[in-house]
């Protein structure tokens, strides 16, 4: 296929390489120009503009830090909507769904489709196309959208028509993620109060009830106390938190205002560019 890929960071970059050696033909945006020296000399072409990346009629994969970054590059000046067309767009950053919803009616406007299709995985899942897509939107559109996901993910599911469900589908899960990441912290500072070594608590956990990816990936870097910038900023976390607070309403999440007072506080330390696990940090023993 012919495709734009915007958005070259930890994520972006290695989804956009797999594309190229999934065989795709690649076009790509990215603020710093620099990002894409690597992949230009792997076969794809630079773009000055993200008006400039897209073609009438093909597709393009957003992948980008926010709401505000996706709206600008779709209908700020260089915007890529109204030159994609009837195209198709496969917006892959966490945004809030109701931002999905809107862009998917303008794109029917001019005759093109959206998908969502946010991802779980961090940079060396999505470097190994180890990736689960969540995707959701025109049953047409997310068929034609399919060769791409299935290059750059391990397992697509389908959420049916709705352009904002995988999105509230990505929102829930990092919150899941978050409360594990609180979980952990607190279990292994318990257990390094009681004399433990917490390498040795995390390894017995997630090789028997707990063996699964968050766990293991979040567990090794709080046991190793390392909170290094990593593949999920905390200041990136802080904003699906509060995305995810949005899509709840008023229903009285307890545990969402002990993580909203968590990342409040370490924001406030100024860890925005740290690991999400640096959220460890702050439990008292760590």
């Amino acid at each position: 296929m012919e495709i734009a890929f915007l958005g070259l960071g930890n994520m972006g970059f290695p989804m956009a390489r797999n594309l190229l050696r999934a065989g795709h033909s690649l076009k790509v945006w990215n603020r710093t120009p620099e990002k894409a020296k690597e992949l230009i000399a792997e076969g794809a072409e630079v773009a000055a503009t993200p008006a400039d990346a897209v073609t009438k009629g093909a597709a393009v994969v957003t992948m980008l830090s926010d709401d505000q970054a996706l709206e600008s590059l779709a209908k700020g000046p260089n915007g890529f909507l109204k030159p994609l067309g009837n195209g198709l767009h496969v917006s892959m950053s966490t945004v809030s769904p109701a931002l999905n919803r809107r862009l998917a009616v303008e794109h029917t406007a001019f005759g093109g489709s959206l998908v969502a299709a946010p991802v779980f995985g961090r940079p060396d899942a999505a470097a190994a196309a180890k990736l689960n897509i969540p995707c959701s939107g025109p049953a047409g559109a997310r068929a034609k959208a399919l060769p791409i996901l299935k290059a750059l993910g391990q397992r697509v599911q389908d959420f049916g028509e709705d352009p904002g469900a995988a999105n509230v589908v990505k929102l829930c899960g990092n919150y899941l993620i978050f409360a594990a990441t609180q979980a952990l912290a607190e279990s292994l500072a318990v257990a390094q109060a009681n004399g433990l070594d917490r390498r040795d608590v995390l390894e017995f956990y997630v090789s028997t009830n707990f063996a699964c990816p968050v766990y293991q990936a979040y567990g090794g870097r709080i046991a190793d106390e390392d909170y290094s910038e990593g593949g999920f900023k905390l200041g990136l976390a802080f904003k699906d938190l509060r995305l995810f607070g949005e899509q709840s309403g008023t229903r009285g999440l307890k545990l969402l205002d002990l993580l909203e007072n968590r990342f409040g506080e370490a924001m406030g330390k100024g860890w925005e560019e740290m690991d999400v696990t640096a959220l460890a940090k702050l439990v008292k023993g760590i």
